[in-house]
Parts: C-alpha cells; structure tokens; sequence
C-alpha cells in the first residue's frame, strides 16, 4: 500500500525543487473560490482576479497604526535572539519578526477584523486560519532586499500547502514610496506556476529567511524576465494604514532601502482551513511553527 507521502506526490500538480529548469505551467486552480459577496465590491474581486493583488486605503487609523509598531519594538526587545527574530545579515538590525500575532493583542485583534480575516474569507471561499504572520522592517540606509520569489513555492515544498489558495495582507506601518523598497508585483503571474531548481537541504529555514537572494526555492532569471517582459511589473506603493491583498502564487520581490525612510509593513497570511498543509513536497522535515502553523 503507496503512503500518504507517496500518494501525495502522484497527484501534485506543482512540481517544484527540480533537478533542471522546468516549464512555466499554467495554474490549474481558481483564484477567486468564494461567491464574491463580502468586504470587496465586485469590481475589487474582479481586479484581484486579474491582477493578482488589490489596494485598500486607509485600514489602519493613525493611531492605531503608532500602537502596533511600539508593540513591534515591546515585542521585538523582549525576544532578543529568539529564533523568530530574523536579523539582516551585514548590519545586525532587525529584518522579520515572525508570529508576532501570538505576541500581541492588539495585532492578533487586527488580524480577526472583516478587512482581513473577512477579506481573505471572501476570496478564497472558506474558514481561514493563520498560516503565518510576521512583521517585515527595513530601516532607513539598512533594510535589505527580497529576492523574486512566490510564496506558495516554498510553502508547497516545504510546509506542504497543497493548493495556492491562501493569500497575504500586508499593512503598511510607514508609508511605502518608490524609493524606500516597496513590493514589486507582476501582474497576472499568479496565474502561472514556476518551478524552482535545487534539491531543499534540511534545516534551510533559517539561512533563507537571512539570505537576499536564496539559493533554493529562487526562480530562475529567464524565467522571471519572461513574465515581466510579458505582463511589466508594477511598484507597490501607499500611505501607512493602507493594505495589499495579493494572491500566495504572485511572483514579487522588494529592492533594498538605502533611503532615510523606514518602511515597515505588518504580514498576515491566510491559508483556508480545506487547504490544510500535508507533509512538504520537497520530502524535507516541516518547518517551526512560527513559519508555517500545522494546528489552525
């Protein structure tokens, strides 16, 4: 009798972590699966559909907004090199801050409001949980790059997300201009699959989260120049308290900020409950639980 794991594999239409550059396959899943009544008017859920991602101004007030990053700073001072402090790796300031929602109130309150738990209920059409939440920062003069990457690449491979329907809110704690390392998407590339090369070493975790450009679970720049010659790649921009909603599968990425601008953005990734995460496909051990929660 085949395994899980083995019956798992036979039926996974993501392929990814290949040997050699594979193709650019087209998505075999939905991206809007609810029934589009919810917090987005129709015309949100239809740029969503095409685009990948959608823009809410004004979601966070002002003082909310001062509330959750001295909460960060509380938070990030208390952990000191706990394991979910993720550090950038030429100056020693603080890149991510993972689970934060575990940490605080005030941000696990935020994450259960209708303009985002209610939001990704719409989309994806079910209950969610949180898969991940975390807190990005890039201060002035320091804050690092993110590599070209999709989401639900690596938590296909290495959490075991069978299916991209899950998505991300991110809310602006600073404002997000063009030169301070605003999230860069290409439009319509959640609707493509790009397999990544390289077998996944076991506990990779943590080199990746510090590393600017991975060494696994990194598409190839063919692969990334094809799309963006073929459908451009929009900046990402917004005044603090706004939110992006972008789909798990959309190829993004963020340049460095050598600005004097801080931009700080809060991540919340929900995961519906029918998606609920398998053993990885990559066949590497699942990663901790602050990166990927297996008990939503």
């Amino acid at each position: 009798m085949a395994s899980a794991i083995d019956t798992q594999k036979q039926i996974d239409v993501y392929p990814t972590r290949l040997t050699k550059p594979g193709q650019i396959e087209p998505r075999p899943h939905p991206v809007v699966w609810g029934r589009w009544e919810g917090p987005l008017n129709a015309s949100a859920i239809r740029g969503y559909d095409d685009r990948g991602y959608h823009v809410n101004q004004a979601v966070l007030a002002p003082s909310e907004i001062e509330a959750v990053l001295s909460e960060v700073d509380v938070v990030t001072r208390r952990l000191g090199d706990d394991q979910r402090v993720i550090r950038e790796s030429s100056s020693g300031d603080v890149r991510s801050v993972f689970a934060v929602h575990e940490l605080s109130d005030l941000i696990a309150e935020i994450c259960d409001r209708d303009e985002l738990a209610g939001v990704a209920r719409q989309i994806l059409g079910d209950d969610v949980y949180i898969h991940q939440c975390r807190v990005n920062l890039k201060p002035g003069f320091a804050g690092g790059p993110f590599y070209w990457h999709s989401d639900f690449e690596t938590w296909h491979a290495e959490d075991g997300m069978p299916a991209p329907r899950a998505l991300s809110v991110s809310l602006a704690l600073t404002p997000n201009y063009e030169f301070n390392g605003p999230l860069m998407i290409v439009p319509g590339s959640h609707r493509r699959f790009i397999p990544c090369v390289g077998a996944t070493p076991e506990s990779y975790h943590r080199q990746s989260l510090e590393s600017y450009r991975p060494p696994f679970g990194t598409p190839e720049e063919t692969d990334v120049a094809a799309l963006a010659d073929e459908l451009g790649v929009d900046l990402v921009t917004g005044p603090a308290g706004s939110a992006l909603y972008f789909d798990s599968n959309c190829l993004h990425a963020s340049a460095g900020n050598i600005s004097p601008y801080p931009r700080s953005n809060l991540f919340v990734v929900f995961n519906a409950r029918s998606n609920a995460l398998a053993e990885p496909f990559a066949g590497t051990a699942p990663r901790p639980r602050y990166l990927a929660q297996r008990d939503g």
